[in-house]
């Protein structure tokens, strides 16, 4: 009885384990379906479909990709928002971040009288030491102020060429300023005249990289044009300016656009400088000009505020009379007019005349009548003077009854042939006349602004200069094959020697050097590198050693004659690269040479470049054993060198 109710207890506890036991599971289950679905409707709700949502007993776990890290947080937040965040697995991951765009590089490089101040960002693969180095060794150690920043980025195409054309630009403009970027280079600088502006774009454009972006903004200070001098004409030849000044470039529009309208179908220049005497000079020379185009024929002659006007010779008295009373009454007040109707010239009188020829070699032959010996002793020194002794013969004759402004006219004629390249002065009682060729576009004006000034008020002359571009000493710089091509012509006849086994240049060599130096200095600032070599002959060090010193050897004579070597870079090679078989006496000689080559610049792959190089065979006594390269003679290679070749 006792064992039966005993076991009836049993009984009755196991199936009340059983049954709290499945409550129990039917709880959990319930708790993790509330907690899912609540969660995932919260994030529903605020647009997180992409979050997955798994609840395991009392923890809910979130998975899925986030688009950033702050949508990942605000999708955890939700979540803590419906269940304990404490019970919130995250297993969510984010979407990867593009990788941070490089940055800009660039820099701007200031230089003045205080020196060179640097400042921008530069990749770290710059070799930011020789950088500053290098403006050091223009401004000095003390005058340079770095303030350079680097950043860890692959340095972009064109940037390593674009700063080493900049700093080579800067090395040769005191007062400017560079602004770099990858593959393109601006330089705003200030010359000192309109000459020097011109060498110096052109210098800076014939030294840039082909690929390089290359922008210049360079101010030259106007000209000071004294008398402001302008003249104009119309002929049997036609309509022309023979000198044209004006003060803004609008009224050098005008004036050109009033010759145009007169007849001038050639193209005029017309030069805009400083001292015009009123601000109504434009309004005044198309008056002129316009009062030359209806007497149909004649010249007007401006010398800041005084005119002459001159009809052609025979020409209608009434039209002249009308022409010049309406231009007295239309010129402004500051304005004074000189009109002038010349008789017709009886062509068997035969005036006096005196002739000055330059000839384009610079021979100066003087002809035609003077009054006296003291006047012809006078005009041949003059002559001699501003011509050089020798290349003056005076052949003029004396005569008498000469107007008494003879001498100073003939004076002002020689002036006057001395601004140009070649050409004729021809002195009469009535007119100077003054023809020829020049390289200097503003020959005529200045020449008319001296005739102006030296003959005085109304007086008459005619100035038909033309300006030639090949005769322009800015244009006609040699182009660096041209100097090639010099080079290689005068190393054809002389040769450059050395001591033997020395690398002093031998005395009959200097000769070859002064013609070398003479091209050069007309080539410009040119990124030279002479390089020497030797033959296999003796030790390999002590070759070295003696192409290093030859190559300095020549750096030093081209200094001594006042060459700018600043560019210019003196390496030897020794044994390196020969051009023949070194097995042979004519092999070895061949490759005791010194050649002339300029530095080439790569970004990446490599450009197209434009060699200058000449060589110059050494050669010296041969020497045997451990003696340095025996040679005799350094002579130039007829042959031109090839791109590619020799060390560079």
């Amino acid at each position: 009885m006792r064992l039966s109710a005993l076991l009836t207890i049993a009984l009755t506890f196991s199936a009340a384990a059983v049954v709290s036991l499945v409550a129990a599971n039917f709880s959990v289950k319930l708790i993790e379906e509330n907690s899912e679905i609540g969660v995932r409707d919260a994030l529903d709700d605020q647009g997180m479909t992409w979050a997955e949502v798994q609840a395991d007993g009392l923890q809910v776990t979130l998975a899925g990709i986030a688009p950033s890290e702050a949508v990942r947080f605000r999708a955890l937040t939700t979540a803590g928002s419906i269940v304990d965040a404490a019970r919130v697995i995250d297993e969510m991951e984010v979407t990867a971040q593009a990788a941070i765009a490089p940055p800009r590089f660039s820099i701007e490089v200031l230089r003045n009288d205080s020196g060179i101040s640097i400042i921008g960002l530069i990749p770290a693969s710059t070799d930011r030491e020789d950088t500053i180095a290098r403006f050091m060794k223009m401004a000095g150690d003390d005058n340079v102020a770095d303030l350079l920043e680097s950043a860890d980025y692959p340095a972009p195409p064109g940037w390593e060429q674009a700063l080493s054309f900049a700093i080579t630009a800067m090395a040769g403009l005191p007062r400017a300023k560079a602004s770099v970027d990858a593959g393109r280079v601006e330089i705003t600088a200030i010359a000192d005249s309109a000459e020097a502006k011109a060498r110096m774009e052109a210098k800076l454009k014939k030294s840039a990289p082909a690929s390089l972006r290359l922008s210049l903004n360079i101010a030259a200070p106007r000209p000071v044009i004294t008398p402001f001098t302008l003249r104009f004409q119309i002929d049997e030849e036609g309509a022309r300016f023979d000198a044209c000044s004006a003060d803004t470039v609008a009224a050098r529009v005008r004036i050109l656009a009033a010759g145009t309208r007169a007849g001038v179908t050639d193209p005029a220049r017309c030069t805009v400088g400083l001292g015009v005497p009123t601000p109504n000079w434009s309004e005044a020379v198309l008056q002129g000009i316009d009062a030359v185009h209806r007497l149909e024929g004649g010249s007007v002659t401006f010398a800041d505020a005084d005119i002459t006007l001159e009809a052609l010779p025979g020409s209608d008295q009434a039209t002249f009379d009308r022409v010049v009373g309406e231009l007295e009454a239309s010129l402004p007040e500051v304005f004074a007019l000189r009109a002038k109707l010349p008789s017709v010239v009886d062509p068997d009188a035969g005036p006096p005349e005196f002739t000055a020829t330059l000839s384009p070699e610079g021979q100066v032959q003087l002809r035609g009548r003077l009054s006296d010996e003291e006047q012809r002793v006078l005009a041949d020194s003059y002559a001699k003077a501003r011509f050089g002794s020798a290349k003056v013969y005076t052949a003029a004759r004396l005569a008498e009854n000469l107007p008494a402004d003879w001498t100073p006219r003939i004076l002002s004629g020689l002036e006057a042939l001395a601004a140009l390249s070649s050409g004729t002065v021809v002195v009469t009682p009535d007119t100077l006349t003054v023809t020829g060729n020049t390289g200097n576009p503003d020959a005529s004006t200045e020449i008319a602004s001296l005739l102006a000034g030296k003959l005085g008020d109304g007086a008459a002359y005619d100035i038909d200069v033309d300006y030639l571009e090949k005769l322009d000493p800015v244009l006609g710089l040699p182009t660096p094959d041209e100097c090639e091509a010099e080079i290689s012509e005068i190393l054809k006849v002389g040769k450059i020697n050395f001591e033997p086994g020395s690398a002093t240049i031998d005395a009959s060599a200097l000769g070859t050097m002064d013609d070398i130096a003479e091209i050069l200095k007309r080539c410009g600032d040119l990124p030279l590198i002479i390089q020497g070599f030797t033959d296999s002959q003796g030790r390999e060090e002590m070759n070295l050693a003696l192409s290093q010193s030859r190559a300095e050897s020549v750096l030093n004579e081209l200094r001594a004659r006042r060459v700018l070597t600043g560019s210019f870079e003196a390496k030897g090679y020794g044994e390196e690269n020969p051009i023949a078989d070194n097995k042979s006496e004519e092999g070895r000689e061949a490759n005791r040479r010194i050649e002339f080559r300029l530095k080439r610049t790569e970004t990446g792959a490599q450009e197209e470049q434009t060699t200058l190089e000449s060589a110059a065979e050494t050669s010296d006594t041969a020497d045997t054993g451990d003696t340095p390269d025996s040679d005799n003679n350094a002579e130039s290679g007829s042959e031109d060198t090839t791109e590619g070749s020799g060390d560079e």
